[in-house]
């Protein structure tokens, strides 16, 4: 089961004591929601493009039903979905960003390549092309930019060129793996497996992680109520970068009137990442609205 990350200082700077709306934008299998709710939030809207994962949030929050509304939505689409309930403005917002352990570890998600399975790699896998699809229509030159700006990887023309020479037998994710540790070359041992960095890019291209990111915090920092807060917890550097610049060019602004909480980025403890080794990447920001 998903460990959800930070939860003593998504508390802190959400202060949900205070009470009132609270939103979080990518609920999971509601482990936040459920803290959020224990430490006094009124009401909670959760959002998720997983059905799956809706499902195990509405497990986890059986307890506080009558308080709890669970949509299936994009985290982009948060002013459609509060416009639609008639809720103007909310007291705190939380966006836990990236791949959740329950997706990684779920058979048939393909995800990961630590089991071979249909290379899927879809969040909401009622829209859009799979992984196994988009790489089979995508063009050399695309799939070498997606995999060295999404995966920072410095032999994505190598590995792009062999996914390209064997495209149409590329149905699995251990096919995937093994195609990519071919291509790249071997220097020692390996601190990380090499299709790593790869299976990152084609997630995050896939569903599309990193479009609209700024939009959304711009659109999150102005529904937030006069000393509302949010809290953004990325996973990787490239949505850590978009966030930090997003909420720096918020408190420029003086419309909405934003104040950054936090001057450097909030890590886990050693004690979480000895508990929950995949927490060890994630970084958490936050804000809070003063006018």
């Amino acid at each position: 089961m998903h460990e959800p990350v930070m939860v003593a200082e998504v508390l802190e700077h959400l202060a949900p004591a205070r009470g009132g709306i609270f939103v979080d934008c990518t609920v999971g299998a509601g482990g936040h929601a459920r803290a959020i709710l224990e430490a006094g939030a009124t009401r909670l809207i959760g959002l998720d493009r997983d059905s799956d994962a809706l499902k195990h949030a509405a497990s986890a929050l059986e307890p506080f039903a009558p308080r709890v509304e669970l949509v299936h939505a994009d985290y982009r689409r948060l002013g459609e979905v509060l416009d639609a309930r008639g809720v103007a403005s909310v007291d705190g917002l939380l966006a836990d960003l990236g791949v959740s352990s329950m997706q990684l570890d779920a058979p048939g998600r393909g995800f990961s390549f630590r089991r071979d399975e249909p290379l899927d790699m879809r969040m909401d896998r009622t829209s859009g092309p799979s992984a196994a699809e988009a790489i089979r229509e995508a063009d050399e030159r695309t799939l070498a930019d997606v995999i060295y700006e999404f995966g920072e990887e410095r032999y994505a023309r190598r590995i792009a060129r062999a996914i390209a020479d064997a495209r149409g037998g590329i149905q699995t994710t251990g096919e995937l793996a093994e195609l990519v540790r071919r291509a790249v070359p071997r220097r020692g041992p390996a601190r990380i497996d090499p299709a790593t960095r790869t299976f990152q890019a084609i997630r995050i291209w896939v569903n599309r992680e990193l479009e609209g990111l700024d939009a959304f915090l711009a659109e999150a920092a102005r529904r937030l109520a006069p000393g509302g807060r949010m809290v953004v917890i990325t996973f990787h550097s490239l949505e850590d970068r978009i966030v930090k610049h997003t909420l720096r060019a918020l408190s420029a602004a003086a419309d909405p009137g934003v104040t950054i909480r936090t001057k450097r980025p909030v890590v886990p403890r050693e004690a979480e990442i000895a508990q929950n080794p995949r927490a060890r990447s994630a970084k958490l920001r936050a804000a809070e609205r003063h006018a």
